[in-house]
């Protein structure tokens, strides 16, 4: 097949902010950002914050979750695991958002490598959390504003918990367009309540263990198309859990009310995809497209309008108002899912390997994400929001960053998983110091078209560690191959 040759230009061709500015006008693009980088006490990026709860972030960078897909078959992290978990701790980034997602039984996992919380898997995590805490001490010389969040997670309709290639989906609903293209069988694979209500009491004791393991909160994950997203849009799910907006937050209400009762003083969080659209396909020329959808309206886009395209931000602002009633005031915001519209979760010039080329400038989802981010701040100002979506930014992240936190259009600025191939990027935005181009992430996308083959995740073009892997060849071979 011909290389995949990008329509867009590269955000590394854009070398000033005359450039930068140029072409966003040329593209009609309204995406601020602050030419001049401001250093010294002054600098936003460095600023302390207070939780109510007490807690001190120490600056307003944070690292999102992200798994390697490289533990062990019994849910135990390995060398790769530590090696990424220690460029978390390392990163100078005083906000962990979850740190990787972590599955609450092994039936729950999104692949068969994925991490595990339980009792036999316990005193590993304890390892995980002394290592960010010897590591960052190391670099830093303080832990007191360091605050260290896990992810809990039940894969939904995206478990694999046996086979890279398997589905093994747990669903919610009989959906006509991701069923299809997932090959979910609705009669066997939807969940019943009662099976819901032991999937809750798996949370509930998975955050007992990571509080004793030492972690400060629990991300309850509602994103990117997983279980927790999916209630979201459990409209037409008859019985508690769906129909009503009471019924499909009941799973949220029942987890967070079951940490707070079992794990007093345990922090929660929520990583919330809150905007979704339509499944995309593609087209003749491999472009991302709409599925198409003959209905008058599309009931199963959590956050969207009524064409499921567009956002509608009406459920989104219920929900975090009653999160916030639960007692969740730590938000990660992000929007759609990597299985079914990888280009509004991650915009990104070079799709993975079971994706399409962007159907518009990713620099138009960046900015999608950061206007969405910023309503729910406008709305929501006592709760702590994280941004993402940034990494497409590349060396312009710190400029466009730097404008959101002076305009309070979030309060910490997360980066994914460009800390894999640059881990003190945030250390050098904190410090003022110039970015070291060759080590910034290009959205390659080879971190998800590993996994996506069943290899390990990493950032196999820039990581020396990785580039020296086996796996880096196999790689190779298989992006040859497509």
């Amino acid at each position: 097949m011909p290389k995949y040759k990008p329509k867009y230009p590269r955000v590394a061709q854009l070398k000033t902010s005359e450039d930068l500015k140029t072409y966003l006008n040329d593209q009609n693009i309204d995406l601020p950002f602050d030419s001049e980088l401001i250093t010294g006490l002054d600098n936003p990026y460095a600023e302390t914050v207070t939780l109510k709860n007490g807690q001190k972030i120490g600056n307003r960078l944070c690292i999102l979750p992200m798994e390697g897909w490289d533990g062990t078959l019994d849910g135990k992290p390995t060398h790769f695991t530590k090696n990424r978990w220690r460029k978390f701790a390392m990163s100078g980034a005083k906000l962990l958002f979850g740190c990787e997602a972590v599955a609450v039984n092994h039936t729950a996992k999104a692949n068969p490598n994925q991490l595990v919380m339980s009792p036999e898997n316990f005193e590993d995590f304890v390892e995980l959390r002394n290592l960010l805490e010897t590591v960052h001490l190391e670099h830093f010389g303080d832990t007191s504003d360091f605050y260290i969040g896990l992810q809990l997670t039940h894969s939904g309709r995206f478990c694999k918990p046996k086979s890279h290639s398997k589905f093994e989906s747990k669903t919610l609903y009989a959906h006509p367009l991701l069923d299809a293209k997932f090959h979910v069988d609705p009669e066997k694979q939807i969940l019943t309540d009662d099976e819901i209500d032991e999937i809750i009491q798996d949370y509930i004791n998975a955050a007992v263990l990571a509080q004793k393991a030492g972690y400060h909160f629990i991300d309850i994950k509602h994103c990117h198309g997983y279980l927790g997203h999916e209630f979201l849009s459990a409209k037409t799910r008859p019985g508690k859990y769906g129909g009503s907006f009471e019924n499909r937050t009941r799973y949220l209400k029942n987890i967070a009310e079951g940490i707070k009762k079992a794990a007093p003083g345990l922090g929660l969080g929520m990583r919330l995809s809150a905007y979704d659209a339509l499944p995309f396909i593609k087209s003749a020329e491999d472009v991302g497209q709409p599925s198409p959808w003959s209905a008058d309206e599309y009931p199963y886009a959590f956050g969207a309008g009524k064409d499921g395209i567009n956002p509608d931000l009406t459920e989104t602002f219920q929900l975090l108002e009653f999160a916030k009633s639960l007692g969740v005031e730590i938000i990660c915001i992000t929007a759609g899912s990597p299985y079914y519209n990888p280009h509004i979760t991650r915009p990104a010039l070079f799709p993975p390997s079971d994706g399409y080329a962007p159907p518009e400038e990713p620099l138009v989802g960046v900015k999608r994400h950061i206007d969405i981010t910023a309503a729910i701040k406008n709305r929501f100002p006592d709760l702590f929001i994280v941004g993402s979506g940034y990494s497409y930014l590349q060396e312009w992240l710190p400029n466009v960053g730097q404008n959101v936190l002076r305009n309070k259009k979030a309060d910490s600025i997360g980066i994914g998983r460009m800390v894999l191939s640059y881990p003190t990027m945030p250390a050098d935005i904190i410090n003022g110091n110039t970015l070291v181009r060759n080590l910034i992430c290009r959205s390659f996308s080879d971190c998800t078209t590993a996994p996506r083959n069943g290899i390990i995740s990493g950032c196999f073009p820039l990581d020396p560690y990785y580039k020296k892997l086996p796996e880096h060849d196999q790689l190779k071979a298989i992006k040859a191959d497509e």
